[in-house]
């Protein structure tokens, strides 16, 4: 290695900074720079590859074809150059560092089932954890913008990434125990639609499932109140006014409740994959090598049945 190439790394992340944001302000701001200094940086890199890599008017307009693909480089890059310093401080050191997991809001009770042993035997790791959207949740790991994700693994496009299934996730109707339907064993898709529902809001994958399943029994889902949080819609079902539709693990983890009934959806009862997400490289950093095998070590969902 030149003694060019750590400078050249600050300039691909700066470069994968501007994609990102799309304005040379805020992507100043993410690498704790100046605006000219980025600017700078940006055509110093254009000159050393000798394309032009961003359309610029007054403002930012967007990469070029050439962009886009040095855009594919430097991540590739700096994902390496950052793998590479993880393993030698590793090896000097022992597992050390941070990891910023995204989980889909349904899938946040299980987090601590990943992050607990792993945190037993790794002390000197930390966590932070976000509560993301599934498109969200590929776009950060795509901009290395978190380590790995906990998302669906079935239901829509993942792209390239390297996945651990974790567990299947059913489906019931929480409602309170003095409503329509509360003393019954089962109950269908259809029935449950037409009760007062309130649910996730529409950008969340749990939410177009939702959907979906409601129209293969020939229904709609009309919530009158919908939220990006799993906790706001507890809150409102336990009025009496609302009832919803929650994942099996996350009504095990909150239940049970006073005068809160769940019951399960069947007519079918649907099932779908949740996993962990990390982005497809090898090798993968040490962390992320050991909280992918701690994946496999918790998961609940056996060969057979994936």
């Amino acid at each position: 290695m030149t003694n060019a190439d750590p400078l050249m790394i600050e300039k691909l992340e700066m470069f994968i900074a501007l994609a990102k944001e799309k304005h040379f302000g805020r992507a100043a701001e993410e690498c704790h720079v100046t605006q000219p200094t980025l600017s700078a940086a940006i055509k110093q890199l254009e000159e050393q590859l000798g394309v032009m890599l961003v359309r610029r008017g007054s403002r930012f307009l967007g990469l070029t074809p050439e962009g886009q693909r040095v855009l594919e480089w430097a991540r590739r890059i700096v994902s390496d150059t950052r793998a590479m310093r993880e393993e030698i401080r590793a090896a000097k050191h022992g597992l050390a560092g941070h990891v910023t997991l995204a989980a889909i809001p349904t899938a946040l009770a299980m987090v601590s089932e990943l992050t607990t042993p792993f945190s037993a035997q790794h002390p000197n790791v930390t966590f932070s954890i976000l509560s993301r959207s599934s498109v969200e949740i590929l776009s950060l790991l795509e901009n290395l913008e978190i380590d790995v994700g906990i998302t669906y693994l079935d239901n829509e496009p993942l792209g390239p990434a390297t996945t651990v299934p974790l567990y299947l996730e059913s489906y019931w109707l929480v409602i309170s125990e003095e409503a329509k339907y509360a003393s019954r064993k089962s109950v269908s898709w259809k029935t449950v639609s037409q009760l007062p529902l309130c649910l996730l809001t529409p950008d969340m994958q749990n939410r177009r499932i939702i959907n979906q399943h409601l129209m293969e029994a020939g229904a709609v889902a009309n919530p009158t109140l919908e939220s990006d949080s799993m906790i706001a819609l507890f809150a409102h079902v336990r009025t009496g006014r609302w009832a919803s539709i929650m994942p099996r693990a996350l009504v095990e983890t909150f239940g049970p409740w006073q005068n809160i009934k769940a019951i399960p959806i069947v007519e079918p009862e649907a099932t779908h994959l949740v996993g962990l997400v990390a982005a497809h490289r090898e090798p993968h950093t040490p962390i992320i090598s050991t909280l992918l095998q701690q994946a496999k070590a918790i998961s609940h969902v056996t060969k057979a049945g994936q």
